[in-house]
């Protein structure tokens, strides 16, 4: 292949980058340049969400398999990277039981972030195999099972998690920025992962796991891979997550948060990572929306009573009306590329004239 053919095949391979990257960073340019800080705040917490998102999708999408678990390995990276960056006199106050020898260290914020994202994927490690092996309803049943344990866990162990409390005191870090790169970064390694041969092997599993055994794909293998990998960057995202939200309890991490992940997923498609940052705006601007809209009804003094769940209940009809007008979602299992549509074009024009000779003969 000459060069002069090569540089528009290599554009057209990484066009959904492009297309995907390019509005999440001009879009951050400016929330950055207005300044207003509810914009600000939405658009960052909309930048780790995605980075969850784009996780969940690395695994989920390309096995099929519905990872409940995902809000857990958050929940991991969340405290993990909290322990080790708070100052002990801060441990000392607000977890009263602490072991000594957690409540002595410290290191700075993106070392415990990414000690953080390394323990959730040790205990992905340490449990996924057998998990792995498990396919269809048993496989969903027992991921969900285990985001229970790890629910429990994280709420029993007062001597780590100071139990159902509040854990508070971690520094305010995250930034428009520092969460934009991140949701790049993940951006881009998640394309990396659909494109590669793991993420290949994968999807096959996904579509006929007998035919891709017999083609020689080692399914446990390639799913286990995926599912440590997600877990990585699901513990990474909830430490960049903690230092923006600075205090939190283990019900930040269980089903509500859980069906927020996999609504913003399923959404907008599962099958691709266009899909994901699709799903996640939507279903971002959708929340902050009827959030408003709840605000304003309780405000206003409409009804002798509260309002609330509104949002859950809307974004639970949402998914249900988009599953009945599209199974696979908004985007499906396509990725967005510049030259998708021309080629379909290309590819339906011959169809039609064959099918036009065929009635007029």
């Amino acid at each position: 292949m000459s060069d002069g053919s090569r540089l528009p095949a290599l554009l057209q391979k990484r066009s959904t980058l492009l297309i995907l990257g390019v509005p999440l960073v001009v879009l951050g340019a400016v929330v950055y340049v207005t300044d207003i800080p509810v914009v600000v705040n939405i658009y960052t917490f909309f930048c780790v969400n995605l980075m969850l998102v784009l996780g969940l999708q690395m695994f989920m999408g390309n096995s099929g398999i519905l990872a409940w678990t995902h809000v857990g390995w958050m929940g991991i990276g969340a405290y993990a990277s909290s322990i080790l960056s708070v100052a002990p006199m801060m441990k000392d106050l607000g977890v009263p039981n602490m072991y000594p020898a957690l409540v002595q260290l410290q290191t700075s914020v993106p070392v415990a972030i990414a000690l953080g994202g390394i323990v959730a994927a040790l205990v992905a490690a340490l449990i996924g195999w057998p998990l792995m092996r498990l396919s269809d309803a048993v496989g969903v049943i027992t991921l969900f099972a285990t985001l229970i344990v790890i629910h429990v866990v994280l709420t029993q162990w007062d001597n780590v998690t100071n139990g159902p409390r509040t854990f508070f005191g971690v520094q305010e870090w995250t930034t428009l920025w520092i969460a934009l790169a991140g949701a790049l970064i993940i951006l881009v390694v998640a394309h990396w992962f659909r494109e590669s041969s793991w993420g290949l092997r994968l999807r096959s599993s996904r579509d006929n796991r007998f035919a891709s055994m017999a083609m020689g794909t080692s399914v446990v293998q390639v799913r286990y891979v995926a599912f440590v990998l997600s877990a990585l960057i699901a513990g990474l995202s909830g430490g960049v997550w903690a230092h923006l939200i600075t205090s939190f309890s283990p019900k930040s991490f269980y089903i509500t948060e859980a069906f927020t992940l996999l609504t913003m997923l399923v959404i907008g498609g599962q099958g691709s990572i266009s899909g994901a940052v699709v799903g996640t705006t939507l279903v971002t601007l959708a929340r902050e929306g009827l959030r408003q809209v709840e605000a304003g009804i309780n405000n206003s003094g409409m009804f002798s009573w509260e309002v609330y769940g509104l949002t859950e209940l809307v974004l639970a009809v949402f998914l249900i009306v988009v599953l009945i007008w599209r199974p696979s979602g908004v985007i499906g299992g396509q990725e967005l590329t510049w030259p998708l549509f021309k080629r379909k074009r290309r590819e339906e024009e011959p169809a039609a004239v064959e099918s036009v000779s065929a009635e007029s003969g």
